[in-house]
């Protein structure tokens, strides 16, 4: 229910649209004297319109800015003290899985991820909520100070609400998406290696905003396509003026110099284009044009056919070969004059000869290929037994999209608006079909579900989505049972959360001795935290081996064979550390307190010296 405004009519906004109706480009967005954004005339462009003489101004550049930018590119600059938290029960395979399924709000989750990942991700997909009006978005404060945002990370409104309704009658409409998308999309950059690709889907109401933030974030000289998704495949009668029956997925590549396009398997349909009515020794192949516009008087000449008719090339063109290139062809069998030996001449293409492997992908994904967006719907009721989600891309598209970024066998992928778990679903589908071990990391904020969803079981959306992967992940394995056994079809959960060391902070008068000895760690933190804030700390990927032993009658975590050790146990004497020390690790990592006395402490570093001097021992 709406709330009264409780106040008259407001002259300066109504004034506003109707000159923005007169003169559209003459609205724009601004800061107002509460530092935030609204629309506003820009009286510069205004009194240009309004005069037949060039108006005196600023100077003109290219730019592409709007309220706050300046604040978003430190919004992705800023650090983060958040940590991931392991959760094994909501977990599949824990220790044995490559896959990641994290939950929390996905700008923080980027941060953490870029030192362990930096350059490591083979191709990111991204489906981030559409400017529809109705949608909603992440709401970012850009009005609090550094210090603020690291407590509380800025992703909350007024009333403590981490999305807020983005309606077209904001006048920071446009404003709130891009302060949204840009910073994320400037740490994901980051992640992608020099042969990576994105993907974006996106419908017409942000699009040429986001192929602006693309251009500027990723280069506009790595732009690869804007594919065009056939997303209905029946028009709807009640559409106030088109109905719209697509929706697009920019392309853009990490360094477009390194990036190969992943070429489709050949169709019968396509090789049905070929044929032999010549009975050819070289195979099937198809009539090519030997004509082209651009003139060269070298390839202006007269072609006799074998039944004395003589050929010129059209008019205004000439022929695609030079006369000896033609001679040489011609003695080859490489050239066509029909089966009457009158037609015009043309060059045979052999399909045992062709320069590429597969077929070049168009950029228009018809639904009869890469499905439609109600198969999206019904692929997530046959596994869910109910329609728990608006919207998800049909498994199909998302494959297409795996084929176009060349993926090699064990490529990471990540998609961090997640949503129904789509892309896991389409990977371990595409890694079943060509025998491929990619991996995958999916984050997704737990917004709450609607009442529907919330009535099936799923409180927020992160239940959806672990529980797709769960039963897609079997019903891919029942599917083929001999060639799936290997198929990693797990996942290991991880939740964003506060730091695990706890602030404390003491003024000169309240400091004391007794200070030095305090827990520094929150006590909800269990030690598997601990491992998982350092392998974030120590950028070991978050989907590492993790073996956990005894050594001396304490709990020890061997991290990716004996890379990093970690032992955070109270009272940890000289044996344990000794036989620590002896299996070399690379990192040693422990409590600050679990030293059993202080001639443990006292003796900690000449052991390692003597046993393993090149480890680095850190402590929390």
């Amino acid at each position: 229910m709406d709330k009264l405004n409780m106040q008259t009519t407001n002259i300066v906004d109504k004034n506003i649209k109707r000159i923005g109706e007169l003169f559209p480009n003459c609205l724009t967005e601004r800061l107002n004297a509460e530092g935030k954004p609204e629309l506003a005339i820009d009286f510069d462009q205004l009194r240009q319109e309004l005069s037949k003489d060039i108006v005196d101004g600023p100077e003109e550049r290219y730019q592409f800015t709007w309220p706050d930018k300046r604040n978003a590119i430190r919004l992705a600059n800023a650090p983060t003290t958040d940590t991931l938290r392991p959760c094994r029960e909501e977990s599949v395979d824990f220790d044995t899985t490559q896959n990641l399924y994290i939950e929390g709000d996905n700008l923080q989750v980027l941060k953490l991820l870029r030192e362990n990942y930096l350059g490591k991700v083979k191709m990111i997909y991204i489906d981030p909520p559409y400017n529809t009006g109705n949608d909603f978005v992440y709401n970012d404060d850009f009005s609090q100070t550094a210090g603020d945002y690291m407590h509380n990370s800025g992703q909350t409104d007024e009333e403590g609400n981490r999305l807020v309704a983005n309606t077209e009658s904001n006048g920071r409409f446009h404003t709130d998406w891009l302060n949204m998308i840009y910073p994320r999309l400037k740490v994901a950059k980051d992640l992608l290696s020099e042969d990576g690709v994105i993907f974006i889907s996106i419908d017409d109401n942000e699009q040429d905003n986001l192929k602006r933030v693309c251009n500027e974030v990723l280069g506009a000289h790595n732009f690869i396509a804007q594919l065009v998704w056939e997303r209905a495949y029946s028009p709807k009668n009640d559409a106030r003026f088109i109905s719209i029956s697509h929706d697009y997925i920019l392309m853009f590549a990490k360094n477009i110099n390194q990036f190969v396009i992943g070429r489709l398997d050949r169709t019968e349909e396509a090789n049905a284009r070929y044929n032999n009515p010549d009975n050819d020794p070289r195979g099937v192949w198809k009539p090519s044009d030997m004509s082209v516009k651009t003139y060269n008087a070298e390839s202006d000449y007269p072609i006799t056919t074998p039944s004395g008719r003589v050929v010129e090339p059209p008019a205004g063109r000439c022929w695609r070969l030079s006369r000896n290139a033609f001679r040489e062809r011609l003695k080859d069998n490489r050239i066509w004059f029909g089966p009457d030996g009158n037609s015009v001449p043309c060059i045979k293409r052999f399909l045992s000869e062709l320069k590429f492997e597969g077929m070049a992908p168009t950029s228009i994904l018809f639904y009869k290929d890469v499905g439609h967006s109600q198969e999206g719907a019904k692929e997530v009721v046959a596994l869910l037994d109910k329609g728990v989600f608006d919207g998800p891309k049909p498994v199909r598209l998302l494959k297409r999209l795996l084929y176009l970024a060349n993926l090699k066998n064990d490529s990471l992928i990540l998609d961090f608006f997640s949503g129904s778990a789509s892309t896991a679903h389409a990977l371990m589908s595409f890694n079943a079909e060509k025998d491929k071990h990619c991996k995958f990391i999916l984050v997704q904020l737990p917004e709450e579900t609607d009442d529907k969803a919330n009535q099936a079981g799923y409180k927020n959306i992160c239940e959806i989505g672990k529980e797709r992967i769960r039963r897609a992940g079997k019903k891919i394995k029942e599917k083929s049972p001999l060639t799936t056994q290997n198929l990693d079809t797990g996942f290991r959960v991880l939740k964003l959360d506060s730091s695990n060391m706890e602030d404390v902070y003491y003024t000169p008068a309240d400091f004391n001795d007794r200070n030095l000895f305090e827990e520094n760690i929150k006590s909800d933190r269990t030690d598997e935290d601990l491992l998982f804030q350092s392998m974030i700390e120590l950028g070991i990927e978050l989907s590492a081996k993790i073996e956990k032993r005894s050594i001396a009658g304490k709990t020890v975590y061997n991290v990716s064979d004996g890379y990093l050790l970690a032992c955070f146990d109270e009272d940890v004497n000289e044996t344990t550390i000794t036989e620590i020390a002896k299996l070399k690790p690379s990192y040693f990592i422990m409590r600050d307190s679990s030293l059993a006395n202080d001639n443990v402490a006292d003796n900690f570093e000449q052991i390692f010296e003597h046993y393993s001097k090149d480890t680095v021992r850190k402590i929390l």
